[in-house]
């Protein structure tokens, strides 16, 4: 699929999306959870494709979150200036979202964590408040 047949698609789902909620949502925070997911949805992608490193052997989302040792944590996040466990990637969260009632709880933390990871680095102001406009209450 071309990145103009991917856009197309994308904005035909968000569009159908948005007229099945058509006046339960207000258009603002419509928009302000449309970005905020995308963005995740990026940055998890991102990260996985960093970890990954074009090794075909390594899938990062089915890894366990304990083979993460600090020495990797500490890299990537000096690399990448955030870090994400494959528990936390958008990939894992959005297999059980439908039936996960504790999604809401589970995002502000992974946000929080995210956001958390950069504490002490040079890019803790870039990630600080990233997830700010994304109302998990």
């Amino acid at each position: 699929m071309t990145s103009t047949q991917q856009r197309a698609a994308l904005q035909r789902q968000i569009w159908a999306i948005a007229n099945d909620v058509r006046g339960a949502v207000d258009g603002w925070d419509f928009k302000q959870y449309v970005l905020g997911t995308l963005f995740y949805r990026f940055i998890s992608e991102n990260f996985a494709s960093y970890i990954e490193a074009d090794d075909d052997s390594i899938h990062y989302a089915g890894l366990p979150d304990s083979v993460i040792t600090a020495e990797i944590k500490d890299d990537a996040i000096k690399t990448k200036g955030y870090f994400i466990y494959p528990s936390q990637l958008f990939s894992n969260i959005a297999k059980g979202a439908n039936s996960n009632e504790s999604l809401n709880t589970d995002l502000a933390a992974i946000f929080a964590a995210i956001e958390a990871s950069a504490s002490g680095y040079p890019s803790e102001g870039d990630i600080k408040g990233l997830f700010a406009d994304f109302d998990t209450t």
